[in-house]
């Protein structure tokens, strides 16, 4: 039996699970005040305080550091990596704490988690980090020499959902061709060859609009906006990653509320969501055009995936491509809990950092 703690923080909250196999035990979200995640503190003073939260919440239920069998994180920025379970170490600390490859509240999650670990003498393990890396060469270039596409997505859900797709197919996840497609605050579009996510658009630079990122955007309209003397540079980067799509023709980021409007009938509100949906359809027939369309099946994940008349509008574009599967939703700290207890039953082996 293996009891394992997931440890997967946001920007103003922590999520925490602990799990004994793959039954979660309890799930709880640690709310963070104002001044716990102030920018005026430093990282590690920060975790610090999310540290002791956790410490405060395991007291309540009971939980001794040394009843667990590991410790597991939703992974930072980190450099390109192959999907799996990575072992937590001083080299992937130092590159989180110090933001080497740049700054995500998903950092925190090793810096609050392994001076806890190494105090009870626990292993840290963090699962497909958001730079999981297994484009093919051709999915690298961007038509600029010296500007090449990354990829940075939302892995550890897409992955996650795929190995569930291919249960329900009574498959296994490496016989299959995929379309996964993550609809939350920002949309990924992946295409999984064989196992491998070999193509994704980057959320927070191309592919389709989504409820706050403005996703591909025409390039010298972006140009002449950027030389335009309306905003500097932290500016334009928050406008494209926070201040775009839905958000800035509805002025909302909550979708419920979007939807309930296109019920009443809003028919402005119906063509810009549908505007959406035909972004999402035509990245999901690009990535179908990467499998050469040979596609098993498309899978659409993310919270955006509940929306019953969004689902609709991406099922009518692109059903003759492949059938569709909705796993709507986040399970993040299954998926954690999950790849962790791979490791943990020998089932895949640990890699290293």
């Amino acid at each position: 039996m293996h009891r394992i703690l997931v440890i997967n923080p946001g920007s103003t909250s922590t999520k925490i699970g602990l799990f004994e196999n793959d039954q979660a035990l309890f799930k709880e979200t640690l709310r963070h005040s104002a001044e716990e995640i102030s920018v005026d503190l430093g990282r590690e003073e920060q975790a610090r305080f999310r540290r002791l939260a956790l410490i405060r919440l395991l007291a309540e239920k009971d939980v001794a550091l040394e009843s667990l069998a590991a410790i597991v994180v939703r992974g930072g920025l980190l450099r390109p990596l192959a999907s799996g379970t990575y072992l937590v170490d001083d080299q992937v600390y130092d590159d989180l704490v110090n933001a080497k490859y740049g700054w995500h509240a998903s950092n925190l999650g090793t810096i609050i988690a392994l001076p806890l670990a190494r105090e009870a003498g626990l292993p840290v393990y963090t699962v497909d980090p958001v730079t999981v890396d297994e484009f093919e060469p051709l999915a690298r270039y961007s038509g600029l020499k010296g500007v090449d596409r990354q990829s940075m997505s939302h892995a550890l859900n897409m992955k996650a959902v795929a190995r569930r797709a291919a249960k329900l197919m009574g498959k296994n996840y490496n016989e299959l061709n995929l379309v996964v497609v993550h609809l939350g605050s920002g949309i990924s579009v992946s295409a999984h060859k064989k196992a491998k996510m070999v193509d994704v658009n980057n959320a927070n630079e191309e592919g389709p609009f989504s409820l706050e990122r403005c996703g591909t955007l025409p390039a010298l309209g972006l140009v002449r906006l950027c030389f335009s003397g309306t905003y500097s540079l932290a500016e334009t980067i928050k406008l494209l990653t926070s201040g775009g799509g839905i958000y800035s023709y509805l002025q909302t980021k909550d979708f419920t509320e979007v939807e309930e409007q296109i019920n009443k009938g809003d028919r402005e509100v119906k063509e810009i969501v549908e505007a959406m949906a035909y972004q999402v359809s035509k990245e999901i027939g690009a990535m179908s055009t990467v499998l050469e369309g040979q596609v098993d099946s498309i899978i659409l994940t993310g919270g955006m995936a509940h929306a019953r008349n969004l689902v609709k509008m991406i099922e009518k574009r692109v059903l003759f491509i492949a059938p569709i599967i909705v796993l709507a939703g986040e399970e993040e700290l299954e998926a954690l809990a999950a790849g962790a207890l791979r490791v943990l039953r020998n089932e895949v082996r640990v890699l290293k950092y």
